[in-house]
C-alpha cells in the first residue's frame, strides 16, 4: 500500500499564492506518476497537473503559466506552486500516485486539502 498526505491548503486573497505538498511513503517502489486533482462539491474530479518519474509535466489548460508541479525524490514528496490564484481554483485538491508492480497498475488517493480563494 501507498499512503499519501497533503498540506498546504487555505484560504488566500485572490492574486496570492500557495504551495501544496505531498509525501508518499509505505510500498512506494514503481510509483511511475504522481499528480494533483481537484474537486468541486457535484463535479468531476479534473487534473490539476502531473509529474511522471522521468520527470515530464503536464497541466491543465485553466493552471498553465500560473501552477508549477515538482517533486524531491529524496523527500518522496511532490509540490504544486499555485500563483494567481482565481476564485474558480477554490476546490479540495486530491494527491494521486500511480504505481506499477508485476503488470498490475494501482491507483492511490490522498484525504484532500481545502483550497479557499476568496477576498
Amino acid at each position: 500500500q501507498v499512503q499519501l498526505v497533503e498540506s498546504g491548503g487555505g484560504l488566500v486573497q485572490p492574486g496570492g499564492s500557495l504551495r501544496l505538498s505531498c509525501v508518499a511513503s509505505g510500498d512506494i517502489f514503481g510509483i511511475m506518476l504522481m499528480g494533483w486533482y481537484r474537486q468541486a462539491p457535484g463535479k468531476q474530479r479534473e487534473l490539476v497537473a502531473s509529474i511522471t518519474s522521468g520527470d515530464s509535466t503536464r497541466y491543465a489548460d485553466s493552471v498553465k503559466g500560473r501552477f508549477s508541479i515538482s517533486r524531491d525524490n529524496a523527500k518522496n514528496t511532490i509540490f504544486l506552486q499555485m500563483n494567481s490564484l482565481r476564485p474558480e481554483d477554490t476546490d479540495v485538491y486530491y494527491c494521486n500516485a500511480l504505481r506499477r508492480r508485476d503488470g498490475t497498475l494501482d491507483n492511490y488517493w490522498g484525504q484532500g486539502t481545502q483550497v479557499t480563494v476568496s477576498s
